[in-house]
């Protein structure tokens, strides 16, 4: 007898979500599948039932940690609020720390650059979304002009909080995250801070 199909479903989002945690934090290398089906409270054995292989499991895990990230709501509240709110919340070194919840593309870029097309699709799905929000709130600008700022923007949130990531002096990593924060908006076209 099978399981029930919404216990398979809460046990495979388990597993994506401990996943999406694990990868976020420690890199797709560093983290094994023991170690995903542990942080799930699940047994080894029973990864194969819900992911072909490990790889497959990351490039889900991205799409996973991207919605459950600071960004995803970030982005839910930019509905309501102004874009100079969303750099300012996407900045911060609250996110830099992880806290609550890191946004897969500054804490995974480098590492899904050396992974499968499946991997990097996922990846640049959510790249995309960023993207297209950022331009959406530059509708007023021409379509090339405010694509090319919604990508440069972008470009210098991920960027941002990667470096930060990386940097042993709290002062430097705040700093060049206020340096992000200012030119973001002036790309934006927000008054800087």
């Amino acid at each position: 007898m099978g399981w029930p199909r919404q216990q398979k479903r809460n046990t495979r989002q388990r597993i994506l979500e401990s996943a999406a945690r694990l990868f976020s934090r420690h890199g797709f290398d560093n983290v094994s599948i023991h170690d995903v089906m542990r942080g799930a409270g699940l047994t080894h054995g029973s990864f194969y039932t819900h992911f072909r292989s490990k790889q497959a499991l990351y490039a889900e895990a991205v799409a996973t940690a991207a919605r459950a990230s600071a960004l995803a709501r970030l982005l839910e509240e930019g509905k309501q609020r102004d874009l100079q709110q969303l750099l300012a919340g996407y900045l911060d070194i609250a996110h830099v720390r992880q806290e609550p919840s890191p946004c897969p593309l500054a804490f995974l870029a480098t590492d899904v650059a050396t992974r499968e097309q499946e991997v990097r699709g996922a990846y640049t799905r959510v790249f995309r979304r960023l993207v297209a929000f950022l331009r959406h709130g530059l509708s007023s600008r021409p379509a090339a002009d405010a694509r090319e700022r919604a990508m440069a923007v972008a470009a210098l949130m991920i960027g941002g909080v990667a470096v930060s990531r990386a940097l042993d002096d709290e002062a430097t990593a705040e700093a060049l995250l206020a340096a992000c924060r200012r030119f973001g908006g002036e790309l934006l076209g927000a008054a800087p801070e």
